[in-house]
């Protein structure tokens, strides 16, 4: 329990007050209750001075008729037998002569002493005269003691006591604020500008260097909070901090934006933000000192999330959430697994054929006139293979960036016209009629990544025509774009395909593509290709009316 410096100087007040008053009582009754003995015992002095004159003046007949209402006078001969005592019989009274004021006075000529009674409620003055016969005169009064005179004094003590109780607690209080005021009005934010006691210099001094202190460290601490806040507040991944029992204590608005949350979500529990069961298990196990790791899907994206326990002094403080976008990884993945798949399968096919080929001619089951068309068959599907091989690899290439490519000024046309003329046998052969059209125009780019693509696309739309059709190559320039466009009359793709030709391995038409001896990977490079160099592909395309492919780059020549 606290108490406050007030109240501990006014009990302080008040409780020395009340000793000292207790003090004083006792010292002037102590004091006056001894002087008032000493005078009295030294009226007794006297009064037995006077009786004793009187006593060897007339002997015994000088108590005869004596009056006495105060004062007890006893008659003690030397060997101390009682021979007159004016209140008890002298007959029944025990020999005095041990008593202290008839040693003194047999001893010393005058005695005198003290005695309280048994019950300590009376003390009573002794006074003893030796007189000039060898006998001792002794007078002898009672007076109260200091306790019953205390106890006769309690109302006149008590009505003091009240009115200098009252006086104290009075005092006290308003000493108790007059000392205590200076401490109030202390002004923390300027210590030294105070005015106050001289014990409290080096007091405000300590204050005024550790307030400059402590404001250094909140600046620090306020400019790296602001550092974090902005650094967690521009990250595309989700944090969330959470205390002891759950509850949100920051969130960056990453996660507000991928939890649906409100910006006002701080103090709310994580329960009521996310019912996620999964997303609630691993907090779970983070609140309880496990770091727990899942992929969740949130927002239609799947999210690598982490939950890590805050632990200090071995006890858990909390626990913080982070939350990474892997569609993309989880994509490519999958990307890979299929790829891998498709490399294995389209390579498994060219073998098989080679393999059975090869194993007739070994064992001599072919007849001679039949060597030369399987001579041709093992041929057309090695090169089916080379050409799958080459593609992979140029893909795999594409896939690293193409860094170590040479960038060059480079004739879009001239290119163009190149690819065209290398297919026009192919085009021939399919009854295809292939034109080039345009303007020539210089674009800073990779020359061969830049002829594959055109040739592939032109490839492609002669493979995919109508006997009879034809292939249209255009080269534009615009205002900010050089546009590369490659239009067939050919079978056309659904719409429900136009948005997954450029996957690797995947064919509209299966069976025709590989008829054709297509690899299924053209327009994938086709699609490296123009990432690349910064280009947008555009592909419209009905079916059974054709297809254009469009190419636009971005005027960097």
């Amino acid at each position: 329990m606290v108490i406050s410096m007030t109240k501990r100087i006014f009990h302080s007040i008040c409780l020395v007050a009340l000793i000292v008053f207790l003090a004083a009582v006792a010292l002037i009754m102590g004091v006056l209750y001894e002087y008032f003995s000493d005078v009295e015992q030294a009226q007794l002095k006297m009064q037995t001075e006077l009786a004793a004159q009187g006593v060897t003046n007339e002997g015994m007949e000088y108590f005869s008729g004596l009056k006495i209402k105060d004062y007890r006078i006893s008659w003690i001969d030397p060997y101390g037998n009682v021979l007159y005592d004016s209140k008890s019989d002298t007959a029944e009274m025990e020999n005095h002569l041990e008593r202290e004021e008839v040693l003194l006075a047999l001893s010393k000529g005058y005695g005198e002493s003290r005695r309280y009674s048994d019950t300590l409620m009376e003390r009573s003055l002794y006074s003893a005269q030796k007189l000039d016969d060898g006998t001792i005169l002794r007078l002898s009064i009672s007076q109260n003691s200091i306790l019953m005179l205390l106890l006769g004094m309690v109302q006149p003590i008590g009505i003091v006591f009240i009115i200098a109780l009252v006086l104290s607690i009075a005092l006290a209080v308003q000493v108790s604020k007059k000392v205590v005021k200076p401490l109030n009005e202390i002004d923390l934010d300027n210590p030294l500008s105070n005015e106050g006691y001289d014990e409290l210099s080096p007091l405000l001094r300590r204050i005024d260097s550790q307030q400059k202190q402590l404001n250094k460290q909140k600046a620090e601490l306020v400019q790296k909070g602001d550092e974090l806040n902005t650094i967690i507040g521009s990250m595309n991944e989700g944090i969330i901090l959470l205390n002891p029992k759950g509850k949100i204590i920051s969130i960056n608005p990453a996660a507000v934006k991928l939890l649906d949350a409100s910006a006002d979500c701080v103090g709310m529990d994580m329960l009521s933000l996310s019912r996620n069961l999964d997303l609630q298990e691993i907090l779970g196990d983070a609140l309880r000192g496990k770091r727990g790791e899942r992929i969740i899907p949130l927002q239609g994206e799947s999210y690598q999330t982490n939950a890590s326990p805050i632990i200090s002094e071995n006890i858990v403080r909390g626990a913080a959430l982070f939350f990474f976008n892997v569609t993309e990884k989880e994509k490519a993945e999958q990307m890979r697994r299929e790829f891998t798949a498709n490399v294995s399968h389209e390579l498994k096919t060219p073998l098989h054929s080679i393999s059975g080929y090869a194993e007739l001619l070994k064992n001599d089951m072919v007849k001679k006139s039949d060597i030369v068309p399987f001579g041709g068959k093992i041929y057309d599907e090695a090169q089916r293979m080379i050409r799958l091989v080459g593609d992979i690899i140029s893909l795999s290439h594409l896939d690293e960036g193409a860094a170590d490519m040479k960038h060059e000024d480079i004739d879009l046309y001239q290119m163009a016209q190149k690819a065209v003329q290398s297919l026009e046998p192919e085009a021939a052969a399919a009854g295809v009629t292939i034109e080039l059209s345009g303007v020539s125009v210089t674009l800073n780019g990779i020359s061969h990544l830049l002829y594959s693509m055109i040739y592939n696309l032109c490839d492609n739309a002669i493979k995919y025509n109508h006997e009879h059709g034809k292939v249209t190559v255009a080269i534009q320039s615009g205002e900010n774009a050089v546009v590369l466009s490659v239009a067939d009359t050919g079978i056309g793709i659904a719409p429900e395909h136009q948005g997954r030709i450029f996957e690797r391995f995947y064919r509209v038409d299966k069976s025709r593509s590989k008829a054709v001896g297509g690899t299924g990977l053209g327009l994938s490079i086709v699609k490296h290709a123009a990432r690349i160099h910064h280009a947008k592909v555009e592909v419209e395309s009905a079916v059974g009316k054709g297809t254009a492919v469009t190419v636009s780059f971005p005027d960097i020549g």
